[in-house]
């Protein structure tokens, strides 16, 4: 039996620059102290260590998880955060040299309270443990393990808490793609019609379509942002904005004040066939160099992904279809959540397990199985896009220069977006049952590429670009 994963597990709202070294720990921190609040330690506390481990170690730095464990104890809400909000809690934490608890309960805590460890824990590349302390003895110690896109466990969860796919509860339980495909030709229904219907069982159709707004409303926004911004990226590498002067040579006379307005005139504009591509680019550009700046975006399914679906939905709306509502854009999202389930059931999305075909890859697959759905394709022609999109990621590694989730991750987050496009073109002339991969193949394909790849390659910047590029040399 596995695990409902609903699209909103796939696409959740968060802070840059990592779901799995941010946003996770940021998660695990928080949830460590509501359980020492639930078993009443958490008043006794007069010391509070943090210990990491891994890939959370390597490039923890360069992926800012000091900083979210800082905010995470502070029990800040990174889906509603203010992110000016963010550096004025940092910088107190770090000035006045303790933590300021809801309450009013104060905590010393230094930079020495939080240690990287390069060892590696045995059950997970990401470990974390949280250390509680009363007169020198420790009183509470947990360790979790930031599995990627937000998602964070503990070695001895079991699915108790959480909900089984069966036949009672879901109307579809769907673990592999097949199961899908053959619901969909069973019931002649796509499939953003069958994820509907069992998202259905969770909350009301009001509810999906006010979650998926707040999802796309955040995504736009953030291409927005990430358009209008200039400068360099925070990290030391130097590197300069480039989504805000390719939009600038874009965007030509058009006039907009916010984010709605300016997506309007997009669409109402002539884009030049040349242009399509660095239109693609500039979208997928703009969401990441916000990602890289501790910004609000969604991961989708990480953070370190997070341009390429916005980037594919924008060229749907902007390029494609002049005409398109909010119904597609749901559609879009319900099947890239689905795919993305997928493979967070039956391989992985984190780049510290499977390197960066875990997170690109992915994300390529899911925008080009909702791009063809959109473009009028049939459920197995979608598969069929999701599974031409990561044959083409396979092997890829996470090398960021420095730890940092800048280079070259914001251009691999362009090159997924224009791969997820071109996949959905192939799959719409494919007939899938001519083609000789099945999407659950290449998922499995994937999981076993991850297995074997050398562990220098999956987000320790001790492999690749991360060694023969060094900061030092920026």
């Amino acid at each position: 039996m596995s695990q409902f994963i609903s699209v909103f597990d796939m696409l959740k709202i968060g802070v840059g620059p990592s779901s799995s070294h941010t946003l996770g720990p940021w998660k695990a921190a928080q949830a460590w102290i509501q359980k020492d609040k639930k078993q009443q330690l958490f008043d006794k506390f007069d010391e509070i260590k943090v210990d990491l481990y891994g890939s959370l170690s390597l490039t923890g730095k360069g992926h800012a998880t000091d900083l979210a464990i800082l905010l995470g104890l502070s029990e800040a809400d990174p889906e509603y955060i203010p992110i000016e909000d963010i550096f004025i809690i940092v910088d107190r934490i770090n000035t006045q040299e303790e933590i300021l608890f809801k309450g009013g309960k104060r905590i010393p805590f230094f930079k020495s309270s939080i240690q990287f460890n390069r060892t590696f824990l045995p059950f997970h590349a990401n470990g974390i443990t949280f250390r509680g302390f009363f007169e020198g003895k420790e009183i509470s110690s947990e360790t979790y393990y930031s599995i990627g896109g937000g998602f964070v466990i503990q070695e001895n969860d079991t699915l108790e808490d959480e909900i089984e796919i069966n036949k009672k509860n879901f109307p579809y339980p769907i673990n592999r793609a097949i199961q899908l495909e053959e619901f969909c030709e069973r019931d002649q229904l796509l499939i953003s019609d069958i994820v509907q219907k069992n998202e259905l069982e969770l909350r009301s159709s009001p509810e999906i379509e006010f979650e998926l707004g707040r999802i796309w409303d955040t995504m736009l926004e953030c291409m927005y942002i990430g358009c209008h911004s200039e400068g360099n990226l925070p990290g030391g590498l130097n590197v300069k904005r480039r989504a805000f002067s390719t939009h600038q040579k874009l965007i030509k006379d058009a006039k907009y004040s916010n984010p709605q307005e300016w997506i309007t005139a997009l669409r109402s504009s002539e884009v030049k066939f040349r242009e399509i591509l660095k239109w693609v680019s500039c979208f997928a550009l703009s969401v990441n160099e916000v990602n890289a700046s501790l910004g609000r975006v969604v991961t989708a399914p990480t953070n370190g992904s997070a341009g390429v679906i916005p980037a594919v939905l924008m060229y749907y709306l902007v390029i494609e279809n002049h005409n398109a509502d909010f119904q597609h854009v749901k559609k879009f999202l319900l099947v890239a959540g689905e795919i993305g389930s997928i493979f967070k059931k039956n391989a992985t999305i984190s780049a510290a397990m499977g390197g960066c075909q875990a997170e690109i890859g992915v994300s390529s697959a899911m925008a080009a199985g909702a791009l063809t759905e959109l473009l009028g394709g049939t459920p197995a022609q979608s598969l069929c896009a999701a599974e031409i999109a990561m044959e083409h990621h396979l092997g890829l590694t996470c090398d960021p220069i420095g730890g940092l989730v800048q280079v070259p991750c914001i251009e691999r987050n362009s090159m997924g977006a224009i791969k997820a496009i071109h996949a959905a073109e192939i799959a719409l002339e494919t007939n899938p049952k001519e083609s000789l991969v099945h999407l659950d193949k290449v998922v499995d394909t994937m999981w076993e590429t991850a297995k074997d790849m050398n562990k220098n390659y999956k987000e320790t910047s001790e492999g690749g670009l991360a060694v023969t590029v060094r900061m030092a040399d920026c």
